[in-house]
């Protein structure tokens, strides 16, 4: 997740919150939370799950967080835990990968999926930014 505010990526409290939601409101069961917060910014939240695990590691400076949601069983929602997230987080885009694992050959092409969005902010930005560009190399003419 790209564009996050600095203040919520370096708020343990406020990770754990989104994490907990995420995991309640994905139909997901909680084995233990562990966490461990960086100085001078950033932290990691791990929660093992009977389902399998999620994961959150948080780049504050940069305004990034890393995300893993593993999950097996037909119950455990990951898509709608990552829509949480993005709900708490807030990110002006992200990535997101979906891999099957344990597909032992039955797809032939094993590239993951991805999926990209980008939010209206980072649209006018690379607008400006390829405007500015254009007109730089009129002058330079």
């Amino acid at each position: 997740m790209y564009g996050c505010s600095f203040e919520c990526l370096d708020d343990l409290d406020f990770i754990k919150e989104a994490m907990l939601t995420a995991i309640t409101e994905s139909s997901m069961t909680l084995l233990d939370f562990t966490s461990y917060k960086f100085e001078p910014q950033g932290l990691t939240a791990m929660a093992l799950l009977a389902e399998s695990h999620m994961n959150i590691h948080t780049y504050p400076e940069l305004g990034y967080a890393a995300v893993d949601v593993f999950t097996c069983g037909d119950l455990s929602r990951p898509d709608k835990s990552v829509s949480i997230l993005k709900q708490f987080l807030k990110p002006e885009r992200m990535k997101i990968t979906n891999i099957r694992r344990g597909d032992f050959g039955s797809e032939s092409d094993m590239k993951p999926k991805v999926k990209t969005s980008a939010g209206p902010m980072t649209r006018v930005r690379s607008t400006s930014a390829k405007v500015l560009r254009f007109l730089s190399q009129k002058k330079k003419k």
